[in-house]
């Protein structure tokens, strides 16, 4: 049996969500036809974690029950501080990729790390309190490339400035939309953004953050689907 070489990144996502009460949309762009990853895809604003992530001031820090779900079951390579560079590397991307400010207007402490001059120059810090963390999935073996990512899903209402205006994006995404929860499954997504979807529609009227969050582990041996607890699980919780 041969077995995957190929690196795991560690990646945010992030799923933007506005009108929830009225006509629910999330914010999507697709993927170049020349892509390595999910060429031509709709896909969320996303994208591996940067070396600057990690020493990212944080104007709001993330929930408790944020960071323990994002420190359980990490693989044995991950950095200690991977928890507060996934949020930081979710706000950078949507900013990166969308040219929107998920943001708190506030001078920063330091000269930003290369990554982070442009978002810096907004003149805000990043916000990472309104960030829900809601889905964890690694890459199956045998792609081209293979990520850790973490999904967090926010509300477009958290966002500075105007939501629709695209025109500070990088080129990365084109036809970035905010695509009708409704309609999302009839365009061509990778098949995790079509599990992440259905888990979206299913928490639109949710309080607070999820009572666990889904984990799929793609290993090199076999697929597993767990949940994160953020605590150890109780019986209850396993059905016992």
């Amino acid at each position: 049996m041969s077995i995957d070489k190929t690196a795991i990144r560690d990646a945010a996502t992030v799923i933007v969500l506005r009108d929830r009460e009225t006509t629910p949309q999330v914010l999507m762009g697709q993927r170049g036809s020349k892509a390595a990853f999910m060429p031509n895809k709709f896909v969320f604003p996303g994208g591996a974690v940067d070396k600057d992530d990690h020493h990212v001031p944080l104007a709001t820090p993330p929930s408790d029950i944020n960071a323990l779900r994002l420190a359980e079951d990490l693989r044995p390579e991950t950095s200690p501080t991977i928890g507060t560079a996934l949020f930081a590397a979710a706000i950078r991307e949507l900013w990166e990729e969308t040219g929107l400010i998920l943001g708190t207007k506030a001078p920063w402490p330091e000269a930003p790390g290369t990554d982070w001059e442009a978002y810096a120059n907004t003149g805000h810090l990043p916000h990472a309190g309104g960030l829900k963390f809601v889905f964890r999935a690694i890459t199956p073996p045998g792609r081209p490339r293979r990520f850790d990512a973490r999904f967090f899903l926010v509300d477009a209402a958290d966002l500075s400035g105007d939501i629709d205006d695209f025109s500070r994006a990088s080129d990365e995404l084109s036809h970035l939309q905010w695509v009708p929860l409704s309609e999302a499954r009839s365009y061509d997504l990778p098949f995790i953004t079509e599990v992440v979807l259905a888990e979206v529609e299913g928490r639109l009227h949710e309080k607070g953050h999820p009572a666990t969050v889904p984990f799929f582990r793609n290993t090199d041996e076999a697929g597993l689907f767990t949940r994160l607890y953020g605590r150890p699980p109780t019986k209850a919780d396993l059905g016992g």
